[in-house]
């Protein structure tokens, strides 16, 4: 995602809102475009939340069938998840540069094909937890689902700035669900790196946001820095960053866990704290903007939560 120069943001009048045209419906084509509807780049993400939590809740190495099927049947949620957020936003998707070329934007895939993969997926996903893992980890997987669509994409993302903040609890839900597959139960350890996600969540989407303010506002959707300031959007990152920080450092005495990772995760905290306090002192210097640079902590973020998350399937091996 690189910053557009002023010739790139002045796009033609087709591509201020109308679809784009569809591509070739070769078979090839069109097994991309269901795969598209997935965002396989968002299924990484979650996964890399998932798997660590295994190795934390085993102890150690995790049974490898229940962890094969933990990451194929929670592959499968996360894409009907994401492809009924489509369906429900296909309208949307056109109007904005970030998004017009999804599979619906550009008609390679009918609304009804989108919605039946959507809920196949899903049933899949479902059934398959439940035979292989346990009922709870299927019930998670399934009301990761059901909120996603229903309480984000079909009401918090149009209705309130607080969107992403409420929204970002079924991200949140593959930790719960990669603890739930090996113990069949919640404990406090995956509550805490619930919390994890969930106060990570806001600021990276925010800055991502920031990035492509006039796509938000082209679609009518309230993202915080679509209807704030800039230093409003600013100081609640540097708000939810310290929240994320000081939750991942709880992890240690909740779930027992050697030197290694308060270490790490104290590192990776200053580093994030460091990248979102230089957001601000950009914007006390007076850029605006592209300028600001927002995407450099969208980066950082990305990388923080995965260099996280690493380190807590390194530490029950090392333990």
């Amino acid at each position: 995602m690189t910053v557009l120069t002023n010739r790139q943001t002045t796009a033609p009048a087709h591509e201020a809102g109308a679809p784009l045209p569809a591509g070739p419906r070769s078979f090839g084509t069109v097994v991309k475009a269901y795969i598209a509807l997935t965002k396989p780049r968002i299924i990484e993400l979650l996964l890399i939340t998932t798997l660590p939590v295994m190795f934390l809740a085993a102890g150690g190495l995790p049974p490898l069938w229940t962890a094969v099927s933990v990451m194929v049947f929670g592959t499968l949620s996360a894409g009907s998840a994401n492809a009924l957020n489509c369906y429900v936003d296909r309208d949307i998707d056109q109007k904005m540069r970030r998004t017009r070329r999804r599979p619906l934007a550009r008609h390679q895939v009918s609304p009804r094909g989108a919605l039946v993969f959507g809920i196949v997926l899903g049933v899949l996903s479902t059934l398959g937890l439940w035979l292989t893992t346990n009922w709870l980890a299927a019930a998670l997987s399934t009301g990761a689902i059901l909120f996603y669509v229903l309480v984000y994409s079909m009401i918090l993302k149009r209705r309130t700035a607080q969107n992403i903040v409420w929204g970002g609890i079924a991200g949140c839900m593959p930790v719960m669900i990669g603890w739930a597959g090996i113990t069949g139960r919640l404990d406090w350890a995956p509550l805490v790196l619930f919390g994890v996600v969930f106060f990570w969540t806001p600021p990276h989407t925010w800055t991502l946001a920031m990035r492509y303010k006039e796509d938000y506002a082209a679609a009518k959707v309230p993202m915080l820095p679509v209807v704030a300031t800039e230093r409003r959007v600013i100081l609640e990152s540097i708000a939810y960053t310290w929240a994320t920080v000081l939750c991942s450092l709880a992890l240690w005495p909740v779930a027992g866990t050697t030197l290694f990772y308060p270490v790490v995760a104290a590192v990776l905290g200053v580093m994030c704290l460091w990248e979102v306090y230089r957001l601000l002192g950009r914007l006390n210097s007076g850029k605006t903007g592209v300028d600001l640079r927002p995407m450099r902590f969208f980066h950082w973020s990305n990388a923080y939560l995965a260099l996280l998350f690493l380190a807590v399937a390194i530490d029950p091996l090392l333990a």
